[in-house]
């Protein structure tokens, strides 16, 4: 498994962003998206997920491979913690459901409704249900939100043993996930550059 950008460029409600980014990423390998506010992180991810299509340049990566986690915890609120992660596994075609809450430390709320749970527990559950999908890519957009320290070190294990099983991960954050072997990439140089004046609105030129 890999994936293969190639002068990728991306826009948001039609605003071009980032532009000439490549990157090359194999099995095993982690890659952390680093920038300010409003730089193109979430943006980049949906893209190279497929949730949006880009403004240029290619994406080499089966649609099918990929588990993006977003803001969004992707719960459903009167389901208990056991059956919110069943139901994700029967979507994707099983998974190790008590494995996921193991690994996760949510054996304990199993049988609780996540309409129960903490702010920090139902984030856990939502990023336990990349646990069961079966995908090798993990697309992953600020996965640490609401997480206290040992929660965000428990996090850092489980990519961890992705990766050495051989899958791939692409994190936006802000904060040290105590992954010292991923490689870094600040998107400031990408920025799309403005149009030139008396080129109307530039959508189309700025890219051609």
């Amino acid at each position: 498994m890999e994936i293969r950008v190639d002068n990728l460029a991306v826009a948001r409600g039609g605003v071009p962003l980032l532009e000439a980014l490549s990157l090359h990423l194999t099995a095993g390998q982690a890659l952390i998206l680093r920038g300010p506010n409003g730089s193109g992180k979430t943006t980049l991810l949906r893209t190279l997920a497929g949730l949006q299509p880009p403004l240029a340049g290619s994406v080499d990566l089966p649609p099918d491979a990929i588990a993006y986690a977003a803001h969004a915890d992707g719960l459903k609120a009167t389901l208990s913690v056991r059956e919110n992660l069943a139901f994700w596994a029967a979507i994707y075609g099983g998974g190790d459901v008590e494995g996921a809450m193991a690994r996760m430390n949510l054996r304990d709320l199993a049988d609780r409704a996540a309409l129960n749970l903490s702010a920090g527990q139902k984030r856990r559950l939502g990023l336990a249900r990349l646990l069961v999908t079966g995908r090798p890519v993990w697309m992953l957009d600020e996965p640490t939100v609401s997480l206290d320290a040992a929660s965000v070190a428990l996090f850092a294990d489980v990519v961890r043993a992705h990766l050495a099983a051989g899958g791939l991960a692409l994190i936006a954050t802000h904060i040290d996930l105590g992954l010292p072997e991923a490689q870094m990439l600040d998107l400031t140089p990408f920025k799309a550059r403005a149009p030139a004046p008396g080129q109307g609105d530039g959508f189309d030129e700025a890219f051609l």
